[in-house]
């Protein structure tokens, strides 16, 4: 039988964001797969370089919906060590519940996604009721249910409610029981495990080898997590188990981030519970940091995010990059989906919970020879963008 190329995207009813999947298939099995991004870049790096650090925290805020505080938080721990600032520890227990809160959320989200992507509607409306109770606390302690905007240089900007901390235990403990119920779904239930277990295998060698991150490394057995590898905020102080599944497959991608979500209710839980009083951020931040530069790693709810930031001594950061951990597990996507199924491709794309405007970019390719520069020009981006280059 003669082999076929089958594009997946820029615009497909299986994608939440435009992306070009170009898969060769024999039969109904995928032989090899590529894909091209760039459909959603919106230059944020270099937008950061025209705002004050204090502005590109917020520019930051929007690089993605879901992890609006992973990036924020990255981004101003960077800032931060380049300051010399060390936060109050009630702000580092605040950051921390945020993004424990984040975790759950991205999760419990993309758990209704997948039920979805295999027909699984019941799963899909059950987890996404579920995940009204994060909706609601995290709007509460921040004002907003997405782009938190917690974060300030120096601290955070908005407190917990005293008031407010026995209502938000009681919802976690509902939430931690709603949760035990997908945990026995996952093992007792069969449908899960049915469609999805040995789909879109990929092994701990591989794994490994092409440096996958987050629950798409860890449900291959993958011990890869910065909350345990390099502690920050308040995770050196929080008893928690970094969780692991050696099935290899979309199952494991399930079970990992199941049992992540009971993990991190635990977290939030002790958080709220042992507070520490004091003042959430420091009462003189400079307008302009000291020259230097720095690497922060964070464990987003996707897998390690990094961002690098420089200054030169000024109001504006003279270099602001991120590496989100979509674009880290993309070659580890693309090589386990060599031996899939065709019908398989949608949610073997999905179960590494992919964010394209995390991603996307453009480079600039320089002739070490010549030392000249080429660049897209916007014509030809305008094109590529709507599809009309391939």
């Amino acid at each position: 039988m003669a082999e076929v190329k089958i594009p997946i995207g820029p615009q497909h009813p299986a994608l939440e964001e435009p992306e070009l999947f170009l898969l060769t298939v024999d039969g109904e099995q995928i032989v090899d797969a590529e894909m091209r991004i760039g459909y959603n870049h919106r230059g944020m790096e270099k937008s950061a370089e025209f705002r004050t650090f204090m502005q590109t925290l917020y520019l930051y805020e929007r690089i993605c919906g879901i992890c609006s505080h992973s990036h924020t938080t990255c981004y101003i721990q960077a800032v931060e060590e380049i300051a010399g600032l060390e936060i109050p520890p009630r702000a580092k227990y605040i950051r921390t519940l945020i993004a424990e809160l984040e975790r759950i959320h991205s999760h419990l989200l993309w758990l209704g996604i997948a039920g979805h992507e295999i027909g699984f509607d019941t799963l899909f409306m059950y987890s996404w009721r579920d995940r009204e109770f994060v909706q609601d606390i995290l709007e509460e302690i921040t004002g907003n249910r997405v782009n938190y905007a917690i974060n300030t240089i120096g601290g955070v900007r908005r407190d917990i409610p005293e008031n407010k901390i026995d209502d938000y235990l009681k919802a976690l403990d509902i939430l931690e029981e709603r949760c035990g119920y997908y945990t026995k779904v996952a093992f007792e239930e069969g449908t899960l495990a049915a469609r999805l277990g040995g789909v879109h295998y990929l092994s701990k060698e591989k794994a490994i080898e092409l440096c996958a991150c987050g629950p798409f490394a860890r449900a291959s057995g993958v011990a890869t997590d910065v909350r345990f590898e390099e502690p920050y905020l308040a995770y050196p102080e929080i008893p928690f188990n970094l969780i692991t599944y050696d099935s290899c497959d979309i199952f494991g991608r399930a079970v990992v981030r199941i049992l992540e979500t009971i993990e991190s209710i635990k977290i939030c839980r002790y958080i709220l519970k042992n507070l520490p009083p004091g003042e959430i951020k420091l009462e003189k931040v400079p307008k302009k940091i000291p020259e230097g530069e720095a690497v922060s790693r964070y464990e987003a709810p996707r897998g390690e995010d990094i961002h690098y930031v420089r200054s030169n001594g000024g109001e504006k950061p003279y270099r602001a990059k991120v590496r989100a951990p979509t674009m880290q597990n993309l070659p580890a996507t693309m090589e386990s989906l060599k031996g899939s199924y065709i019908a398989d491709a949608p949610i073997a794309i999905a179960s590494i919970d992919p964010c394209f405007s995390c991603t996307d970019r453009i480079a600039v390719v320089r002739d070490i020879r010549s030392g000249k520069e080429s660049r897209v020009r916007l014509r030809d981006l305008s094109k590529y963008g709507k599809g009309g280059r391939r």
